[in-house]
């Protein structure tokens, strides 16, 4: 048996494994799939995505584990008690792809709103005809960040090059947004009020859960545009299903959703005429692949040569002054 594991390991990524790691157990499967916990009973390093779930049960059974890295930002598919409990160390990669995710925001926006698969289909269809089509401009539009981590200040960046007005709300404030891109931090009822586009960039938390609600939509612009890459928890599917309906929210555009372990409550709602939805792949391109590993072989190399890796998840010390709402 390997001492170094690496699970969910796509073919197309198999040989940057296999030349860092030459030794190491490599599966496509997750920790639950078939036989995989059985052939990582021995692993000391077992590094994961997102599909893998740590828990207790699953740690109960891997008696040699010091050290996991999931090769994604968030981590809240692993224990952290319970690896604290054992002496395991847990680490992730901050920041494989922000620009990626970034990027994806306006491929979706731009996709939808200058109707770019429909005006494809219909010229495919033998039709070279532009009525019906108009589409709506980014420039001197108003565009809502809901949260200005590493992935919505890129989004900033972008939607500044656009020339669009940015205002924002977070908790925290990063000055340079406000210094060079002329974002304007307001309360999260104004940024419901002033948006044309709403976009979201926060984590899956209690705090956050829902924040996109019936109460929301009500304080929007009509048809405000909204736009999801961050987590599907963070908008109440029924309330959004209703603002589509209402003409409330013109455009809803969704790399996650809500019910992804349940995708028949979805139906209804990616049906929609003007929602598009892709599945969870504005993280997933080539250099973020990359990156990923990258900092995964450096977090295992670190720790390797007993040092406390620079990507150990701990929690952060945050001093914040904003108000919440």
């Amino acid at each position: 048996m390997s001492s170094i594991a690496f699970l969910e390991v796509e073919a197309d990524d198999r040989a940057q494994v296999q030349a860092a790691y030459s030794e190491s157990l490599i599966l496509e499967g997750k920790l639950q799939d078939a036989d995989v916990l059985e052939q990582c009973k021995e692993t000391e390093v077992l590094s994961c995505f997102i599909y893998s779930k740590i828990q207790e049960k699953e740690l109960d059974l891997l008696p040699n584990l010091t050290l996991i890295v999931t090769r994604s930002v968030g981590f809240d598919h692993v224990d952290l008690d319970a690896c604290k409990k054992r002496n395991i160390t847990v680490c992730n990669v901050p920041d494989y792809g922000s620009h990626v995710i970034a990027e994806h925001v306006f491929a979706l926006l731009l996709s939808a709103l200058r109707h770019i698969t429909e005006a494809d289909e219909r010229v495919e269809g033998g039709t070279f005809d532009y009525q019906g089509l108009r589409g709506m401009a980014l420039r001197g539009k108003t565009l809502g960040i809901l949260g200005t981590g590493k992935i919505g200040r890129r989004v900033a960046q972008i939607a500044h090059g656009f020339g669009m007005k940015i205002v924002a709300y977070d908790v925290c404030r990063v000055t340079e947004l406000t210094d060079l891109l002329d974002v304007e931090y307001v309360p999260l009822d104004e940024l419901f009020r002033r948006s044309d586009i709403i976009t979201l960039h926060l984590p899956a938390l209690k705090e956050t859960e829902h924040i996109i609600n019936a109460e929301a939509f009500e304080k929007m612009r009509e048809g405000v545009v909204l736009v999801n890459t961050a987590r599907g928890a963070l908008i109440d599917s029924t309330a959004l299903l209703q603002a589509l309906k209402s003409g409330k929210v013109s455009h809803a555009l969704l790399d996650v959703l809500e019910h992804e372990k349940n995708f028949e409550e979805n139906e209804e709602l990616i049906e929609h005429p003007n929602v598009v939805s892709t599945p969870h792949i504005a993280f997933y391109a080539d250099d973020s692949m990359r990156n990923m590993y990258i900092d995964c072989f450096e977090s295992i190399d670190q720790f390797r040569r007993g040092k406390t890796p620079e990507h150990t998840v701990k929690p952060p010390t945050i001093v914040c002054d904003l108000p919440h709402t």
